[in-house]
């Protein structure tokens, strides 16, 4: 038996080496490969001669093992398959093991109705349908959903043999929350399988309750001989029973969930039942029916009544209803935030030939959820006025990655690819102050120091911070993109703007004059909107009737370099 084990050890390196092309395998290169093998499997030096590679060689050529491999000698020294394809693990059935097969189908068929075999009916199913996929050399008429990528696959049959044979488990194990791995003992009591993943259901030791692992996050295995199994009755059946998926809750957790469900998917919910427990309480006139499951409300029953879309509705418990409907709207936001290509040149055309554009939806409402608490966080712990505040992603470097997202950087980048960051303030008066602005260009720019340099005035305002007026070419090549974090209303404060002033700096005279004759727009916006303005753009602020918070982020872009010794206030390249 051990030279029979040995050979086939033999033959599988073999194998293995000539399905390699990278590298030319001479007979010595084959010896050394057997060898190394043996040693890994064996644990111990055995002797491979010469002679018994050449026989091994012949053997595998020949149809004595039903391989007739494509071995050929290249260059009088080397070995390879002549089909690069060809491997001994994808050898087809001969006629015997064919004719043997089947009737070892229709022996197995004879007993599928008794309760004893009641569990072989697809595996018999899905022999006899191999056995007529070779003999016919057609593809498989049944096909089963597989994810030959998954990972943990390799672990199956360790997890299977200690589960029956009852040995405990040392398992270095990692979850996606954990930010290293961990090695504990581990008592295995079932393997189950849900949605293409495995899942190995036991307990670690000295704890009571169940700890339910995927095989996909386990690093390594090991046996522990030294610790005592715990020979419990675990039923799996029994455990599962209230609950879809993997994740179980307690008893008293336990919901009774209503779902009207729409005419054209009642059938398919009616003969596939999502749980066992489903019962249908109403059939309705149109078609559809209202149907009740008793089930653990976990995140696997969650995904399934997403995965339904606009067929499935949550009647009850209410708090359900209201996580699923709010799933759903986040959804939709992800799709309406989607910032296309096409989309960011049209604002990029409208912002040169009107000196203002606007976007609504660029992030979503957990964007703008997060990006509130990382402001309301920083504020709490400060000591200065939540209302203002320059140098923003210098204090609160945290915004950066939520700010700077796919969606910003697309579209700075189609407005000018050489823009960089040179300025983020935030607004956030409050209402007392009802604070407006009259009409006015954004002429100043910030920098890091007063520096004399022809051309610019400067100075230093009440909070530290140096500005300078540049000339107008330099304006030309700046654009700010305001974040609205509130609903901006004409109620509210919002901007009002004189389309195409962005071309010259006006007079003060020219100013009141333009003001006075022209007709201004009002940029109204939801929250996660944005408006895009060019620094001349002549804009003021609505007088608040109804002030409301209104929260602003103002990131300024310029692409060009200032002369001299003067450098932006906060300068940040988009990547």
């Amino acid at each position: 038996m051990a030279q029979n084990k040995n050979a086939l050890i033999r033959y599988k390196t073999i194998d293995k080496c000539l399905q390699n092309p990278y590298r030319k395998w001479t007979l010595e290169d084959l010896i050394d490969a057997c060898s190394e093998a043996l040693y890994e499997y064996e644990g111990r030096d055995v002797n491979v001669s010469k002679r018994t590679v050449q026989l091994d060689i012949q053997l595998m050529r020949s149809d004595k093992l039903g391989y007739n491999a494509p071995i050929e000698v290249y260059d009088r020294k080397f070995y390879r398959y002549e089909d690069p394809d060809y491997s001994i693990t994808d050898i087809p059935l001969n006629e015997s093991d064919m004719h043997v097969l089947s009737e070892t189908v229709e022996m197995l068929k004879q007993f599928k109705d008794f309760s004893l075999f009641s569990e072989l009916g697809g595996i018999i199913q899905r022999l006899e349908d191999k056995v007529y996929a070779e003999k016919t050399h057609r593809p498989a008429i049944i096909h089963l959903d597989k994810n030959d990528r998954l990972k943990g696959l390799e672990h199956l049959d360790t997890l299977y043999q200690a589960i029956l044979k009852k040995v405990v488990l040392k398992i270095t194990y990692q979850s996606f929350k954990s930010r290293a791995a961990s090695t504990f003992t581990y008592h295995p009591f079932i393997l189950k399988e849900y949605n293409n993943r495995w899942f190995l259901i036991g307990k670690k030791s000295k704890q009571k309750s169940i700890l339910t692992l995927a095989l996909d996050r386990i690093q390594h295995i090991d046996y522990d001989s030294k610790t005592t199994y715990l020979n419990e009755s675990f039923d799996g059946d029994e455990y599962y029973k209230n609950t879809i998926g993997v994740t179980v809750m307690d008893a008293k957790h336990v919901e009774r969930v209503v779902m009207k469900v729409e005419p054209r998917h009642a059938p398919y919910i009616l003969t596939k039942p999502m749980h066992h427990s489903q019962q249908v309480l109403k059939e309705l006139d149109n078609g559809g029916v209202i149907i009740e499951l008793l089930v653990h409300p976990n995140y696997e029953l969650e995904r399934m009544i997403l995965g339904f879309g606009d067929y499935v509705q949550v009647l009850r418990p209410t708090r359900m209803r209201r996580q699923i409907q709010q799933r759903l709207e986040n959804g939709l936001e992800q799709y309406k935030s989607n910032l296309s290509k096409n989309d960011a040149i049209a604002t990029s055309k409208l912002l040169k030939k009107n000196g203002y554009s606007v976007l609504e939806n660029l992030y979503t409402k957990n964007e703008v959820r997060e990006i509130g608490r990382l402001l309301h966080h920083y504020f709490q712990h400060s000591t200065e006025n939540s209302y203002g505040k320059r140098t923003l992603l210098k204090d609160i470097p945290q915004l950066k990655s939520l700010l700077f997202s796919e969606n910003l950087k697309n579209l700075v980048k189609a407005i000018d690819e050489d823009a960089f960051l040179t300025k983020a303030i935030y607004f956030d008066k409050p209402h007392e102050l009802n604070w407006y602005v009259t009409w006015h260009q954004d002429v100043p720019i910030n920098v890091l120091e007063k520096v004399d340099e022809p051309g610019y005035s400067a100075w230093t305002n009440k909070n530290g911070v140096v500005s300078v007026c540049p000339p107008e070419d330099v304006l030309h090549n700046i654009f700010t993109v305001r974040i609205h974090l509130d609903a901006t209303t004409s109620k509210n404060g919002a901007l009002k703007v004189i389309p195409r002033s962005h071309h010259k700096r006006f007079t003060d005279g020219e100013l009141r004059e333009i003001t006075q004759k022209s007709n201004a727009t009002l940029i109204e916006l939801n929250e996660g909107g944005v408006q895009l303005m060019k620094p001349l753009l002549l804009h003021a602020s609505a007088k608040s009737s109804n002030q409301k918070r209104r929260r602003v982020i103002h990131l300024e872009f310029a692409s060009k370099e200032l002369p001299g010794k003067l450098e932006w206030l906060e300068k940040e390249l988009l990547n």
